[in-house]
């Protein structure tokens, strides 16, 4: 980077940065509440979706739903230790909040954050049983592959490799979802309860994509930290997820 150019007019020509040490302060901060959300998305979701694998009809649907939770835990370290190259305490950063704690199943928050807590709002929702859990891992499976797509073009170098490396990890975990998800809706009590999951689980995982418009997507663009709008992932994930459901005869919203 050039001594004389400003940080964002390096990063909007497709710069990037590899070192703690040559991080601006704001970079840094909008870096690492990226990360955070990650991290504690990631710790959350495993807390929760570990409740369900004693929930497995079958000893292969358990070895999958334990592989999910064993992988994000592994993925929620990958980005950790990023962060402690900036001074978090990666030790103690497990014990920050209790991510297994949910919210009652009716309520409604929206996108919102709460109390220091980065989670993804849709992580603050209960799971209620096997195909609850299979539901909510293909619609938010495969909005992880949607956001990961796009974390993985991110400024910070060193995050842009890890995310590379989730990325197929995430799709595989959709995968297991989808596979689950056919065995389940081939009955009618299955498929009964599927419908009534897709319509509690949709919206809530589409908010995970944040508002239309959004003056924070501004700020981390120019700093290489988002590259498409909110609004154009929240399409592709609908896309996507729409077709899945409907080729199950389920739908959508």
């Amino acid at each position: 980077m050039s001594d004389t150019m400003p940080i964002e007019d390096y990063l909007a020509k497709g710069g990037v940065l590899s070192s703690p040490a040559n991080v601006p302060p704001r970079y840094r901060g909008e870096l690492l509440r990226l990360m955070a959300s990650f991290v504690d998305s990631e710790l959350a979701g495993s807390a929760g979706f570990a409740d369900t694998i004693n929930d497995a009809p079958g000893i292969q649907e358990r070895i999958s739903a334990a592989r999910i939770v064993l992988e994000k835990t592994d993925h929620a370290g990958k980005v950790l230790k990023i962060m402690e190259t900036f001074g978090a305490d990666g030790g103690r950063y497990a014990l920050h909040y209790p991510w297994a704690e949910r919210l009652s199943r009716a309520a409604d928050i929206g996108a919102a954050r709460r109390e220091g807590d980065m989670r993804l709002s849709v992580f603050h929702y209960p799971l209620q049983g096997w195909v609850d859990a299979v539901v909510m891992n293909v619609l938010m499976g495969r909005a992880s592959v949607v956001q990961l797509t796009e974390l993985s073009r991110v400024s910070y170098q060193p995050l842009a490799e890890v995310f590379r490396v989730i990325l197929p990890r995430e799709t595989r975990h959709a995968e297991l979802g989808l596979a689950g998800l056919v065995r389940i809706v081939d009955d009618d009590q299955g498929r009964a309860k599927a419908k009534a999951s897709v319509a509690y689980w949709y919206p809530r995982v589409a908010m995970s994509f944040g508002h239309s418009g959004s003056a924070r997507f501004e700020t981390l663009s120019r700093f290489g930290l988002r590259h498409t709008p909110n609004e154009t992932l929240l399409a592709d994930w609908r896309a996507g997820v729409d077709a899945q459901l409907s080729a199950l005869g389920l739908k959508g919203q």
